[in-house]
């Protein structure tokens, strides 16, 4: 599971049928710090994130994204399973 920020969507009119009435958004990869990474991933939305929000994605293979997304046989490697409100980081001394 790692942070991202929610950078973009992708509407597709034509896709899998598993895919109907899912949200898919393009996501970077993000520190604790905010520090963006340079890759950016597509993940399905399962809790209503948007443009802008900082999430939790989950991206550890497909079982665990099918089973987390309620879908059998759904071919998809990232899920955003929530939304982030705060981040805490303890310095260290």
């Amino acid at each position: 599971m790692y942070l991202g920020k929610v950078v973009g969507s992708i509407v597709s009119t034509v896709k899998h049928e598993s895919y109907h009435n899912k949200k898919v958004f393009l996501v970077r990869p993000m520190a604790p710090d905010g520090k963006l990474g340079k890759s950016t991933m597509v993940a399905v939305d399962t809790v209503g994130s948007g443009e802008g929000d900082i999430v939790l994605v989950a991206s550890e293979g497909r079982s665990a994204a099918e089973i987390l997304a309620f879908e059998k046989r759904m071919p998809l490697r990232s899920i955003i399973v929530g939304i982030v409100d705060k981040i805490n980081v303890r310095k260290e001394k």
